[in-house]
């Protein structure tokens, strides 16, 4: 599908690279009903006279890239007073990308499904191929080709999932991962979330305590030569609030593509009705084998711990290294190994790259086998690591379709859809708009006549004098 050279440019590009940001922050609604789709009864009952008609590859790479694209190089945190003049150290990434990360840590990586496969965004945290212009713009044709590189095809077809209760909440089975639509999956390796963040806790003083079990960590005092082992952080909150950044950043990666879906004209939503564990493959049911990902089941447990899916995202933690040390150890290879924010010879954004990213401080051998000790406690304790949350985690899904604007009309005050939807056939698929037939192109026509005449009305009611004016 994705060809390694850029498709045609349609005018509809143009016209989404010029659309108002407020204009899409304004806009942004819930669209859920799909070209082919049908609500079988109720208030709404209605159903297309159109097939579903599945994004093109412009479209598809356009949506991916606007949740999960990179934008050049992070800018790191600039200054920590406990171990000033040194650069902050808490990066992972060297890149950002379309959404935030806390600390620049990046974990997360970016699934896709459509008619024609599953996929992924492979990762590319340590470098950046995009780079800004003098006035701080990035050319989105560069980004989009950026991503169209890194896909890659995991298995043909549309991700394994029946659209029905318990794996899909009873609300969504008529519109879920159903023909035609993208669906965008971004998915958080929790494990080295937690991991960064032990190390943060530590550069900045601190150690965690076992709050389930109420004991120190066994050990910790024999690190009293670089940490107070009495200034501690419970177990349980240190991973609520990893679970509760990498939620962030899932969601505001979906929430960017929502925006892009205003400008495109396109329908679709952000959603979380999807079980998660089901989606990542964990379901125990051969009907609905996800995306194939390990996971583990004990007595005790009140949900299966996904780890990954061998080659292509595995936790850092167990089984895919050895013990947690091991994991430190690749954690830290992330941050100041080759292409890491703080090896001396990756690329930046500074007049002396060189020398900003190798200000940062190095995790010694005893910082690391100090939160070593801590992460293996935590696995040994809880049989998993992180200890209370999930190894891998999802919940926030962005489905993007083409949008049956005659529900709309049928149902709707004019002014449910914005101009980039009543004009999306023509400016995106022209001639393709024109191969489906008559039916689809007076769809258009009429939205446009509907959308103007809105705009002619609320520009009446504007013009107005005010009562008591």
């Amino acid at each position: 599908m994705f060809r390694s050279q850029r498709p045609p440019r349609p005018r509809g590009f143009e016209e989404m690279v010029s659309f108002p940001f407020v204009e899409a922050l304004l806009g942004r609604r819930s669209r859920r009903f799909a070209l082919g789709a049908e609500i079988p009864d109720g208030v709404f009952r209605f159903r297309s006279r159109h097939p579903p008609m599945p994004l093109d590859e412009l479209e598809t790479l356009l949506v991916v890239a606007a949740c999960g694209g990179g934008t050049s190089w992070h800018h790191l945190i600039k200054r920590a007073e406990r171990y000033a003049p040194h650069l902050s150290n808490y990066a992972a990434a060297a890149a950002g990308r379309t959404f935030p990360s806390a600390a620049g840590f990046h974990t997360s990586r970016t699934f896709f499904t459509d008619d024609r496969g599953v996929y992924v965004l492979d990762d590319a945290s340590g470098s950046s191929p995009v780079d800004r212009d003098p006035s701080g713009a990035l050319d989105l044709e560069a980004v989009v080709a950026d991503v169209r590189r890194r896909v890659r095809k995991l298995e043909d077809g549309r991700l394994r999932l029946p659209p029905e209760v318990p794996f899909v909440e009873a609300h969504n089975t008529w519109v879920a991962n159903q023909p035609g639509s993208l669906l965008v999956i971004p998915i958080a390796d929790l494990a080295q979330h937690v991991l960064l963040v032990l190390l943060y806790l530590l550069q900045n003083g601190f150690v965690i305590y076992d709050d389930v079990h109420r004991r120190p960590i066994p050990g910790i005092a024999d690190y009293a030569d670089i940490v107070d082992p009495e200034k501690v952080w419970p177990i349980t909150l240190v991973e609520q609030l990893s679970l509760s950044e990498v939620v962030a950043e899932l969601v505001t990666s979906c929430y960017a593509g929502a925006l892009m879906l205003q400008a495109m004209g396109l329908g679709g939503w952000m959603y979380t009705g999807i079980d998660p564990f089901s989606l990542l493959g964990a379901s125990g049911d051969p009907r609905a084998p996800g995306l194939g990902f390990r996971f583990d089941m004990r007595d005790g447990w009140p949900y299966p711990n996904v780890t990954g899916l061998p080659g292509v995202m595995e936790a850092f933690c167990p089984p895919r290294f050895t013990d947690m040390r091991d994991a430190v150890e690749a954690v830290c290879a992330r941050k100041y190994g080759p292409g890491g924010p703080y090896h001396r010879e990756t690329p930046g954004p500074w007049k002396d790259s060189p020398r900003v990213r190798g200000a940062a401080p190095v995790h010694d051998e005893r910082f690391r086998s100090c939160v070593a000790l801590e992460a293996q406690y935590i696995f040994d304790t809880f049989g998993k690591f992180p200890g209370t949350v999930p190894s891998v985690f999802t919940l926030q899904y962005l489905q993007a379709f083409h949008l049956d604007l005659e529900f709309y009309d049928a149902f709707y005050q004019p002014g449910a859809y914005l101009r980039t939807h009543a004009d999306h056939m023509d400016a995106w698929h022209g001639t393709e708009a024109s191969r489906r037939g008559s039916s689809l192109r007076g769809a258009t026509r009429r939205a446009r006549r509907l959308y103007r005449a809105a705009r002619r009305w609320l520009a009446a009611k504007a013009a107005r004098p005010a009562d008591g004016a």
